[in-house]
């Protein structure tokens, strides 16, 4: 499992989410509470929106701790929207393309969680993904695969919808290669440079931590698996859940794969 943190407002500097908070993501890059995995040091990585459509992206291989260029980075750039991620791999190989966010064309995307047996269907989840978009797949993870095959499935017109078909998609390989639906616990964070989207779901009753804020000092919202601090007014997204924050508003709709 992994942590990770996503911000839409005002813009702020990367750092005041990613390494100040008390429980920072470099925090729960060495310590994380809500995680079967207390380390998460197989990578990091960075998507943040400023003046061009597609994002800014950074990805390494090292334990965020340890990584200057983070912390400079974080400390200098600012902006009103952005995802990050520090990976634990659940089995694919340690490399900078498999770490998170996932970027194409205008849309971020990363995950937290795991979808079963996906060694075994791996092939198949290849397939799925449309020969358009096929370029854009670096690495060898479940997660980016889910990312690509929901662009195919309509994730920029249908968020939620895109998202949902996928997680089906991805459900039906794995029953077809198993016998037997896998077990999926997941969270994602995704966007499309303008709003952030967010869903957390499991088909059993363990899905991934997941929480937001919306700041009055900062006018943003965050998103995150674990809250930084526990002096702020922190709420539990439901599992079965999809989130829309556009602007101050947030719309948490039901989350079922299809």
């Amino acid at each position: 499992m992994c942590r990770w943190g996503a911000y839409l407002g005002a813009p702020v500097f990367l750092s005041d989410e990613v390494t100040s908070p008390c429980n920072s993501l470099i925090q729960q890059a060495s310590a994380a509470e809500q995680s079967i995995s207390t380390i998460n040091a197989d990578g990091f990585g960075l998507a943040w929106y400023d003046h061009r459509s597609e994002p800014g992206h950074y990805r390494d291989v090292y334990p965020a701790w340890s990584d200057a260029n983070l912390a400079s980075l974080t400390q200098q750039v600012r902006s009103g929207l952005f995802l990050a991620h520090v990976r634990a791999s659940t089995g694919t190989a340690i490399s900078r393309n498999n770490c998170h966010p996932f970027v194409s064309e205008d849309w971020s995307f990363m995950h937290n969680g795991q979808v079963g047996g996906y060694e075994r269907f791996r092939k198949s989840a290849d397939m799925a993904i449309p020969d358009a978009l096929y370029a854009s797949r670096k690495g060898a993870t479940d997660s980016e695969a889910m990312f690509l095959i929901a662009l195919g499935m309509g994730l920029k017109t249908d968020p939620r919808g895109g998202l949902q078909r996928a997680t089906g998609a991805m459900i039906a390989m794995g029953r077809e290669a198993e016998g037997t639906d896998p077990l999926v616990r997941m969270t994602v964070a995704m966007s499309d440079g303008k709003r952030l989207f967010a869903a957390r779901y499991a088909n059993d009753p363990n899905a991934p931590s997941l929480y937001y804020r919306w700041s009055a000092a900062s006018k943003g919202w965050s998103v995150v698996s674990e809250p930084y601090n526990q002096d702020e007014d922190w709420q539990e997204v439901p599992s079965g859940s999809f989130c829309t924050f556009d602007g101050e508003d947030c719309k948490i709709e039901p989350f079922a794969p299809e």
